[in-house]
């Protein structure tokens, strides 16, 4: 598994609980709006930390940190990712999963090992705008059959939906809304363009929200709640 960091104290990675970040290299995606393309870009990948690195620290932390996230990149890439995961949870920490839920079925293997207790997974925009939003073709269909996954779990989750023109209008705001259905946590978050991000060039002429269509997007938010 390749780590290209780790963060050794967060309060707001993992909600409610103080944690470590582990962050993987790698993604199958190439979201323009992406701030971490130090972790999607082989070309801008730093040395790697070993697993060891990471569980020699941990071990020190037994008693101090709650909870270790794992986040990218995208974690379900790595082939020793469940392994790693047994490692920690062994030690006695919650584990945190962030994901782009485009492998549904190790994300279904994880669940069923018990080794998660929260997955917070990223719903990019509607199913038409999905391929836009993510910045290469892909099936869809894998993204959308993780957002079920983890509805049936009884996992502790959450789905996040970052907003930016031109990735998410009113109607993909409500689609999305509506596909999650009443009662799922979904964390809104408005994009940016400041500091660093994957491809500067997509967003050339800043596009923005109208005040109407900015107020609607929100109230649909807070509705899903």
């Amino acid at each position: 598994m390749l780590i290209g960091g780790l963060l050794k104290f967060s309060l707001i990675d993992y909600p409610g609980k103080v944690a470590a970040v582990v962050f993987t290299q790698g993604c199958n995606y190439r979201c323009p709006f992406c701030h971490n393309p130090e972790l999607v870009l082989p070309e801008l990948f730093e040395s790697s930390l070993a697993p060891q690195d990471v569980f020699s620290f941990l071990e020190k932390r037994r008693g101090q940190l709650q909870g270790v996230v794992v986040t990218g990149g995208e974690p379900t890439l790595h082939a020793g990712l469940g392994s790693f995961l047994e490692r920690v949870k062994s030690m006695g920490f919650l584990i945190k999963l962030d994901t782009n839920g485009s492998s549904p079925e190790v994300l279904r293997g994880l669940l069923e090992r018990g080794l998660l207790d929260f997955v917070a997974m990223d719903v990019k925009s509607s199913p038409q705008y999905y391929c836009k939003a993510i910045g290469v073709m892909s099936d869809i269909a894998r993204p959308l059959a993780s957002i079920e996954l983890l509805k049936r779990s009884g996992v502790e989750h959450q789905f996040r939906t970052t907003a930016l023109k031109p990735i998410l209008g009113v109607e993909d705001a409500r689609e999305i809304v509506q596909m999650l259905g009443s009662g799922e946590r979904c964390l809104f978050r408005r994009g940016t363009l400041e500091g660093k991000i994957l491809d500067y060039g997509f967003f050339a002429d800043k596009p923005e929200y109208s005040e109407e269509e900015w107020s609607e997007i929100v109230s649909l938010y807070k509705e899903a709640q």
